[in-house]
């Protein structure tokens, strides 16, 4: 039997809506990213408007990740092939759960 496991991203204020940007920001020395649907984005960057207009810029203190060998790229689109097909549920991008790493890892040792 074939098994689809469909990932949808849900605005993370409304918990309805599809969430379509992801925003950073930052307070008091914490960086935070929210995932928002247009709208939603747009009335957070309204609410921080005259705030940021008031304040200093500080520039942007994040480094780019370096590149990944093809070969790390190549076995992360294993695992998550492997995952898929084993029901477990791993998103299209980012890291994946060690879970699933070590189970992957102790399927084809």
């Amino acid at each position: 039997m074939a098994r689809k496991v469909v990932v949808e991203l849900v605005d993370d204020f409304d918990g309805k809506s599809p969430a379509e940007e992801t925003v950073s920001f930052a307070l008091d020395g914490v960086e935070y990213e929210i995932d928002l649907s247009m709208l939603n984005a747009g009335r957070l960057r309204e609410i921080f408007e005259p705030w940021a207009q008031q304040g200093r810029k500080v520039g942007r203190s994040r480094v780019a990740a370096p590149a990944r060998p093809a070969a790390a790229r190549e076995q992360t689109a294993a695992i998550r092939a492997w995952a898929r097909k084993n029901g477990y549920d791993v998103s299209d991008r980012g890291r994946i759960q060690a879970d699933v790493v070590a189970a992957y890892e102790k399927a084809s040792a």
